[in-house]
């Protein structure tokens, strides 16, 4: 099932000014870009676990931060289906020339506590009504970044969070990390309050939905 395009807003280069197309409903397929050097974002697979992982730590790692300092992790990496596709969630891929180079999720937010106790792994189901999402481990691969992929998972998520049926996004990121906290204001997110954890700053974020 093909789906009208929407443009993929932010980001820098070339494919920043590219057109993301839905090319399919369920599960969710959408592509930046031609089949050379653009990106097709689908839903994450078990397969894809190391890759992800992989990449997960080294975006942090880009920005000097580790899993376990306090402010992040990566407990949920091995629950995948359960937190993310099981729960009224979200995960993508974003593959380029046949590799992983992106990513990013969508889960409720009543599965992980706020502060410094998320660090410690342990969740459970809050309100049972669909409110609140988390827009989390939004990832871009350090050799392909500035070139829209960040701008286009974020784009394909917030389009998943409206069909799921949530009313708010919300997010965090730290100050070392300048360049996605200018990617999500550029999709109209604004900032709600700061904490500093184990030395450090968290800004969290937020979009209304409707």
């Amino acid at each position: 099932m093909r789906r009208a395009s929407a443009r993929s807003d932010g980001g820098d280069g070339p494919a920043g000014a590219r057109t993301l197309v839905r090319l399919q409903a369920e599960p969710p397929v959408w592509r930046l870009g031609g089949p050379v050097g653009g990106l097709r974002l689908r839903r994450y697979r078990a397969t894809d676990h190391a890759t992800v992982l992989d990449l997960h730590r080294e975006g942090l790692a880009q920005v000097g931060l580790r899993p376990g300092d306090g402010v992040y992790y990566d407990h949920d990496f091995f629950r995948m289906e359960e937190i993310y596709l099981r729960n009224d969630g979200e995960f993508l891929v974003g593959e380029s020339d046949g590799e992983i180079v992106a990513m990013g999720g969508l889960r409720r937010a009543d599965l992980v506590p706020g502060g410094s106790s998320r660090a410690f792994g342990g969740y459970a189901l809050g309100n049972p009504a669909l409110d609140a999402a988390e827009m989390v481990r939004l990832r871009v691969r350090p050799d392909r970044q500035r070139r829209g992929y960040g701008a286009a998972v974020v784009r394909a998520l917030e389009e998943r969070a409206v069909e799921l049926g949530y009313r708010l996004l919300k997010g965090d990121t730290t100050a070392y990390q300048q360049a996605a906290l200018t990617l999500y204001r550029s999709f109209g997110w604004k900032e709600t309050r700061r904490e500093k954890i184990g030395g450090i700053e968290n800004i969290y974020i937020e979009k209304r939905l409707r």
